[in-house]
């Protein structure tokens, strides 16, 4: 007899924590606007408690501010966050490439390789700024997965929904979509001949000009 897995229907507040965590990426809420508990459930037709399951996990992930007074806020990123953000970014992902260049097989440098072209080949179609962030984010998790550190992968999954934010929030396509992609391709020439100190510096730099960039968008975005 063959072997099968049933496949369920995600529970409810799963399923509402993944819309309304979309919903944030999207602008749909802005920073620091006031999300009602209330209001959501009636708008999706639903009991409060699906809703409120999904906040919570929200809460942990950073993406939503709790205020016993008020209910939840959206968070609102800071330089100081960002500072702190890319602090753990810094030591983790240097570590992932150093790791990829000693532990990687020769396929999942390969698989790298493959993430990057097809980025090179969305920001040539000019394909929306979702597209080419999702592959600026493969491109940076594939090199973890390559580091073969189960450790240093979980670590960076409680960040994640924040370094998501973050790319979205600098990201604006066009110029700053091909330096990402220059900056990528000399992390990869450095992996792909698996010299590590020289893959950590192209990453190492690689971060530095994202923070840089990302002050520089916020620091804009506050004057406004």
């Amino acid at each position: 007899m063959n072997s099968f897995e049933i496949e369920r229907p995600a529970p409810y507040h799963m399923q509402f924590y993944e819309q309304l965590k979309q919903m944030i990426f999207n602008g749909q809420f802005q920073p620091g606007e006031r999300i009602n508990e209330t209001q959501l459930a009636k708008q999706f037709g639903v009991s409060r408690s699906p809703v409120r399951e999904a906040m919570r996990l929200l809460e942990k992930d950073e993406l939503l501010i709790a205020d016993p007074k008020s209910g939840y806020s959206v968070y609102t990123l800071t330089e100081r966050d960002v500072e702190e953000l890319y602090q753990v970014r810094m030591a983790l992902e240097t570590l992932a490439v150093k790791l990829a260049c000693k532990e990687a097989t020769d396929r999942e440098i390969d698989d790298i390789g493959q993430v990057l072209t097809k980025a090179d080949e969305a920001i040539k179609q000019q394909l929306p700024s979702q597209d080419i962030v999702q592959l600026h984010e493969a491109f940076h998790q594939t090199i973890i997965q390559a580091s073969h550190n189960h450790r240093l992968s979980k670590q960076l999954n409680h960040v994640n929904a924040l370094i998501h934010y973050c790319r979205i929030f600098h990201f604006s396509g066009g110029p700053r979509a091909e330096t990402i992609q220059k900056e990528h391709t000399a992390i990869f020439t450095q992996i792909k001949e698996r010299r590590a100190s020289e893959a950590v510096q192209a990453m190492t730099d690689h971060l530095i000009h994202d923070v840089a960039h990302l002050k520089q968008v916020l620091s804009e975005t506050t004057e406004k």
